[in-house]
């Protein structure tokens, strides 16, 4: 029987050749030219894994052959979004599926002008998810900073000029940052909320006195005017223009005199520094902050648990209950009665219900509202509405109360995230235009909320002119205003200067981008530690940036060509060195087209060229190709597919006369993906090839993970991976001690072994093989 040795080397002496010897056969050559000439056709996700032959000859191509019967499974892994880090494919710990998602671009698939394409909506929505996250973190943050801060304070400037201090107290107090009085704030801060000469006391008071007032009047002549004729109808918009102004004037006031009740400070401002609040005025300040957050977050929801603990062991009636409005409110949502037609005299009849009575409130509606009688039985209370026995609560209902808030507390805020998510695809869906786009408000403020900007604050005029951007230009208007969240609202979406739409298609997808950037990353950062990989990662990062951000303005091949960082850093994502690529080199691999045979890059041995030029959508003129994002994937990718399907079959085929070979083979393809000895360990076939190579023990398997890995960094060192001749060196170490092992030597290994083959393998040949690590 053939050595080990000798089978693998006569496989991979000249690997081309014998790549091209399977290509030949011709099932192999059947099913590749089947793949080529049927892929280019699916345009959905079910399309393609309903074609078995297109769908299996991918899964193989990606060593998931065994779970080509998953369908379910690998739908969800297509359809993930491999720039959300949370998404399906990207949370599988097999990086395999990720890859086989990264193949593909069903997410990049649109029509010939469409105003968003699926993978720009589904960044929008992963940014909308994200902006709710960004609110509750920033919530947090902003309120971390002024219990900070407030310890260092000692005068009322301390805080009225520092902005972000400033603006928290305001929101907490809804009082409008952007017109108020330096002196009434100051004076209301100062204020002994305990005189009733006071500041706040007097000037404050006999203001709101006199807004409410004013109020009334304004109500009263609104109602008067009745169900009127149309005359009426322009007097009728100004007086509710006037109650608006006048209930926003009366919250402002109302928060001015509030303040005076808030702070510790002497009548001249001044306060001992840390003295400025005491904990009872710091807890009820960063509350009412916390509640007036336009979404409760979860630290709210953690901080009105809280309150509703203390409070509840000495509420002795329901009328006190209903009567504290942060307890009204956290029964509203813990028994899911926050509906708008459900006011506190409904909560009052169930709570004061005879749940022996079956005619009483709650009993009645039991079947139709099951959470009457839930809130009731949480409950001890008479008919009269006095506790029932001596707490309105035992410990048990307490804790069920708690249960039933943090399940129910963002219900209704995620419902109408549901339903401003549903609106805006199809809404979305219709927009043909700039102008259909910021005809409606209900998409373009979600859009802008996605990305951090405030529709109340953006212009119309600004919103037009960002999206109308040439993102090629850098003196286009988005550049201009030196704001990303501008720039990534622009990118999301296809409108042209003149405002109408267009195909979503660049120099390369999204996809491939982020992939390539990723891909860049981790050659950059392979098997480096420590400091040095902080450091090579943070190079890796500026280059990354640039990448990405210069391939959205890439219109021609010249332009990528003529900028040889671009071209190094795909080059070094594809694994190979610049250095080895000569400018004339490139620009005749960019120059061929994929589909002669006959043409520069399809002569050359190594694929990685062919693979790496069908990965840029440019036609044979060097300009962008608007047909290319339509395809699921790009040429580069369908030949990746077929190369990578050729080299499994290759193993396969070995495998069946040899399994060494056919480790010896896998551990060769795999050896340009591992990046820490972890990989090695995860992957029983690598394992296997290193704990023969090095003659480790069987059981090293047995061993704890880390233990594991450390034996390997001891007994190889990952540097030599990248080194064709050591990794060579290391092949034929693992084909010769593999044979010994296995005892599956025969004459061949013999002569190999003794040193009397024609390869002339001699003793001090076997020697230095012993001592490689």
């Amino acid at each position: 029987m053939v050595s080990t040795y000798l089978s693998y080397d006569l496989v991979n002496r000249d690997m081309p050749k014998t790549l091209q010897r399977v290509a030949a056969d011709g099932q192999v050559s059947r099913e590749a030219q089947y793949y080529a000439d049927n892929i280019g056709k699916v345009t959905t996700i079910d399309e393609f894994m309903d074609d078995y032959r297109l769908f299996s000859y991918a899964m193989k191509a990606h060593g998931l052959e065994e779970m080509t019967y998953a369908k379910a499974f690998m739908k969800q892994v297509l359809e993930s979004d491999l720039n959300d880090e949370s998404s399906f494919a990207s949370r599988v710990a097999d990086d395999r599926y990720r890859d086989f998602a990264a193949a593909f671009n069903f997410s990049s698939t649109g029509t010939a002008a469409i105003a968003q394409s699926a993978a720009q909506q589904d960044e929008i929505l992963g940014l909308y998810d994200q902006s709710i996250l960004n609110t509750a973190d920033a919530t947090a943050e902003e309120t971390r900073y002024y219990k900070v801060m407030l310890a260092q304070v000692d005068s009322v400037d301390d805080i009225l000029s520092n902005d972000r201090l400033r603006r928290y107290v305001f929101e907490s107090f809804g009082i409008d940052d952007t017109v108020y009085s330096y002196q009434t704030v100051k004076a209301a801060m100062s204020s002994d909320h305990n005189d009733p000469a006071s500041y706040s006391n007097t000037v404050l008071k006999d203001q709101l006195t006199s807004l409410e007032g004013k109020l009334a009047v304004t109500k009263s002549e609104l109602a008067a005017l009745g169900n009127k004729a149309t005359e009426h109808v322009d007097k009728k918009a100004a007086l509710r223009a006037e109650i608006a102004a006048y209930e926003k004037a009366v919250t402002s006031t109302q928060g001015h005199i509030d303040l005076a009740g808030a702070f510790q400070f002497a009548a001249d401002g001044t306060a001992t520094k840390g003295s400025a609040q005491t904990e009872a005025q710091l807890t009820a300040v960063t509350d009412l902050y916390l509640l007036s957050r336009p979404r409760q977050t979860q630290a709210s929801a953690l901080r009105e648990n809280e309150y509703f603990e203390e409070k509840i062991g000495s509420i002795t009636s329901v009328a006190e209950l209903l009567g504290d409005e942060r307890l009204y409110n956290f029964v509203r949502k813990a028994f899911n009665l926050d509906e708008l037609f459900v006011v506190k005299s409904t909560l009052e009849q169930i709570l004061t219900s005879d749940l022996s009575d079956p005619d009483s409130y709650a009993n009645i509606y039991a079947k139709e509202r099951p959470q009457y009688l839930e809130l009731a039985e949480a409950f001890n209370f008479k008919t009269d509405g006095t506790l029932n026995g001596s707490t309105a609560q035992t410990p048990a209902q307490t804790l069920k109360s708690s249960n039933n808030y943090f399940s129910r507390y963002d219900d209704k805020q995620e419902e109408a995230d549901e339903k401003a998510i549903k609106l805006y695809k199809s809404e979305m869906a219709a927009v043909t235009s700039i102008d259909d786009f910021l005809s409606d408000d209900a998409i373009y403020g979600f859009a802008l909320k996605a990305v951090g900007l405030d529709p109340e604050t953006v212009s119309l005029l600004t919103l037009k002119n960002v999206l109308k951007s040439d993102l090629s230009d850098p003196k286009s208007y988005v550049y201009k205003l030196k704001d990303d969240r501008y720039l990534t609202l622009a990118q999301a979406f296809n409108f042209t200067r003149d405002g109408s739409i267009s195909a979503p298609v660049q120099a390369q997808s999204t996809t491939t981008i982020q992939s390539t950037a990723k891909e860049y990353i981790v050659e950059q950062t392979r098997f480096l530690k420590g400091t040095e990989k902080e450091a090579a990662r943070e190079k890796a990062d500026v280059e990354s940036s640039y990448y990405t951000s210069t391939m959205a303005g890439i219109k021609t091949r010249d332009e990528l060509l003529s900028d040889r960082r671009l071209v190094d850093f795909v080059l070094v994502a594809k694994g190979i060195d610049p250095a080895t690529v000569t400018d004339d080199y490139i620009k005749q691999v960019f120059s061929s087209d994929l589909s002669d045979p006959a043409s520069f890059v399809n002569q050359q041995t190594d694929r990685r060229f062919a693979e790496l030029l069908g990965t840029f959508n440019f036609n044979k003129a060097g300009h962008l190709d608007r047909n290319a994002s339509a395809a699921i994937q790009n040429a580069g990718q369908t030949l990746e597919t077929q190369n990578l399907h050729l080299r499994q079959t290759l193993e396969t085929q070995q495998g069946e006369e040899n399994a060494g070979v056919r480790l010896a083979l896998y551990f060769e393809r795999m050896s340009a993906s591992i990046t820490d000895s972890y990989e090695i360990v995860g992957d029983e076939a690598l394992l296997e090839f290193v704990r023969i190579t090095f003659s480790l023990p069987t059981e090293m398997g047995n061993m704890d993970v880390d233990q594991q890995a450390k034996l390997i960094e001891r007994s190889l060192d990952l540097q030599d991976l990248k080194d064709p001749t050591k990794l060579q060196k290391l092949i034929q170490r693992f084909t010769i001690l593999y044979d010994l092992e296995t005892g599956d030597t025969g004459s061949s290994a013999v002569s190999i072994l003794t040193g009397s083959g024609s390869l002339g393998i001699t003793a001090d040949m076997l020697l230095s093989i012993s001592r490689y690590r």
